[in-house]
């Protein structure tokens, strides 16, 4: 198997100390926001062998595997990282996999540049995702009841809120959902820029169920994101707990540190909470509008010590082993490729020592015996 080198991007909404203090290492005072590891072209992990996607590229039936390569293409088909949320991320989106395609099409034809500002499809996939929980971790995710959403801008004392009150009160809960999305999105700055003002205030006057969006006007103010985020189930996981946002589910991370496990892909629609590009009608055109419950994950443990999180695709598989010292070395030997990541104490994986924050790649079929004292998570694929 081979140790992982990994990129730790800087991102603004990144945590200055969160990923230090994993690794132990001395914090950089600048925003460390997640650390990639995988073959994603954007930031390829590096092992004695080259890079990781050139790894991959050499032989792929050998790293991968048949079975994975048959399925998901000579590519590795997951990107893994450790995200790191000082502050709140864009609201955001993910395209199906026939939306990516099409929508990846159609800007190739129109000679859109693939790095323009304005591009939605960096590629034609699709980019289903899993947040798991190392420390208590806040995020938005998917679209609370209407009524709900009502109260909540009820309880805030803001008439300019009272327009959307009525909509979400008089319609059946898709178009109220479409409806508001859509006039907060579109309405005139100024306008949206006091009321968020407004909202903001009244927010962190009352505490409480408010708080959250009281922070987020803090990060972003006048942000029509701001308002569109109270739409949205506000969420916190604690250490272990996950969630999996799926194809058309508006989310977005606030705070906390976690292991993030996604497709190998880059397609973003932003909903606010950002000052990057924001296609209302194609964001209008891919989000899910019905409410949901954001369905915590925990995991389910195996009668071998696995603690598998089951997500509904198969591009990747998560899950956790926590190796107590002394107990005998788990056998994690499979036909497709696999990422190790120790969070915490010292995981002994093959002739490696991996301390937190520390990987490996364990090409298909590689011998892969683990052993603790140490919490280790588990990437593969289901092929």
């Amino acid at each position: 198997m081979d140790r992982l080198t990994n990129t730790i991007r800087p991102y603004a909404w990144g945590s200055t100390t969160a990923i230090a203090e994993l690794t132990g290492a001395e914090p950089s005072g600048e925003p460390q926001a997640e650390m990639w590891m995988g073959a994603h072209p954007g930031a390829p992990s590096r092992t004695g062998r080259g890079t990781l996607d050139e790894v991959i590229g050499a032989d792929p039936e050998r790293e991968l595997g048949q079975a994975a390569a048959d399925k998901f293409g000579p590519r590795l088909p997951f990107l893994l990282k450790l995200l790191a949320a000082g502050a709140p991320l864009s609201l955001q989106v993910h395209p199906d996999l026939a939306q990516a395609k099409k929508g990846y099409e159609d800007e190739e034809r129109r000679g859109v540049p693939i790095d323009a500002p304005h591009r939605n499809y960096k590629d034609a996939n699709h980019k289903p995702e899993l947040i798991c929980a190392l420390t208590p971790f806040d995020g938005l995710c998917g679209f609370r009841a209407p009524d709900d959403t009502a109260d909540l801008f009820e309880g805030l004392g803001v008439d300019s809120l009272k327009p959307y009150v009525d909509l979400l009160r008089a319609h059946p809960e898709d178009s109220a959902l479409r409806e508001v999305l859509t006039a907060v999105l579109t309405a005139d700055p100024e306008q949206m820029a006091e009321t968020v003002t407004e909202v903001a205030a009244a927010a962190r006057h009352l505490g409480g169920a408010y708080a959250p969006y009281a922070g987020i006007a803090h990060h972003y103010p006048g942000d029509p994101g701001v308002i569109a985020a109270m739409l949205l189930n506000h969420v916190r996981l604690q250490p272990g707990e996950a969630l999996f946002l799926g194809a058309g589910v508006p989310h977005a991370y606030l705070d906390g540190l976690g292991v993030e496990i996604m497709a190998n892909s880059d397609n973003v629609l932003r909903c606010g909470l950002t000052p990057k590009h924001v296609d209302v009608p194609e964001l209008l055109r891919i989000v899910r509008f019905e409410p949901t419950d954001p369905g915590i994950l925990r995991p389910e443990a195996s009668s071998d010590g696995e603690e598998v999180y089951e997500t509904p695709i198969d591009e990747f598989r998560l899950s956790r082993y926590v190796l107590p010292e002394g107990a005998a070395p788990h056998d994690l030997t499979a036909g497709t490729p696999q990422i190790l990541l120790c969070t915490a104490g010292t995981v002994r994986a093959g002739e490696l020592a991996l301390g937190p924050g520390e990987s490996a790649f364990v090409p298909a079929g590689e011998k892969a015996e683990v052993s603790g004292p140490g919490t280790l998570f588990r990437a593969s694929v289901v092929a």
